[in-house]
């Protein structure tokens, strides 16, 4: 019989090894799996390389990941904010390292891993430092109808970490608004997809037509709960 829910977040974590290529879904606030998050930081693989839209807010979720010094290097579009200290410090001593990425290109590039894409061509970024590769040397770049055009590789992670609205024991999932943006292309590009999930339905319950992240591509869903704050919105359990 075919179950992929875990009983916890350590149990569905424990696979993450040292040096892996870890996705993480989530654009500003919306769908950061913060439990999955924390659980890694518990679980304690080192030499991270994590792949986000963003690179942390204050001091909790992906910024105390990034506390913990165990992320070599970070993929994302937006590292700078208001209050990304800690990625500041970290990049500015010399203990992070960043690799800038265009958000269209980044989603692209995620997306070509899950399609078995090998390189694709790209306008965005060219003429400027990010068609250079990390060492200075220039991209492959191509003239296209009169348009120039930059060549870009296929992110694949070793694990995705994403968060939805709710899932079965096969692992279908559906997202809630907002919440759905990068965790289905992630969910694609993984050789592991790891779920946070707020409610687990029965096998059929789910509309087809509702299901945006099939269950092949995901290995473990973990129920968590939504709690009442005081201001009247909601948190989830860890």
């Amino acid at each position: 019989m075919i179950d992929k829910i875990a009983h916890s977040v350590a149990e569905a974590l424990a696979g993450v090894k040292d040096g892996a290529t870890v996705l993480i879904g989530g654009f500003g606030t919306a769908g950061i799996p913060n439990e999955l998050i924390d659980g890694l930081i518990e679980q304690g693989a080192k030499d991270l390389t994590v792949v986000n839209n963003n690179a942390g807010n204050a001091d909790a979720g992906l910024a105390a990941l990034l506390k913990t010094g165990r992320v070599r290097k970070i993929i994302c579009s937006f590292p700078r904010q208001a209050d990304s200290w800690v990625f500041d410090g970290l990049y500015r001593s010399g203990r992070l390292e960043l690799e800038l990425v265009p958000q269209g290109n980044l989603a692209e590039r995620i997306r070509a891993a899950g399609a078995g894409i090998g390189a694709f061509f790209t306008p965005t970024g060219f003429g400027t430092e990010l068609a250079k590769h990390a060492d200075g040397s220039p991209k492959e770049t191509r003239e296209i109808n009169g348009r120039h055009y930059v060549l870009e590789h296929p992110i694949h992670g070793d694990v995705a970490l994403i968060k939805a609205e709710c899932g079965d024991r096969w692992g279908n999932l559906s997202y809630r608004m907002a919440a759905r943006n990068f965790g289905p292309v992630m969910a694609t590009a993984a050789k592991q997809t790891i779920a946070t999930v707020h409610e687990i339905v029965a096998l059929g319950a789910l509309d087809p037509e509702a299901i945006v992240t099939p269950g092949i591509f995901v290995s473990r869903i973990v129920k968590i709960d939504r709690v009442a704050t005081q201001a009247g919105g909601f948190r989830k359990a860890a």
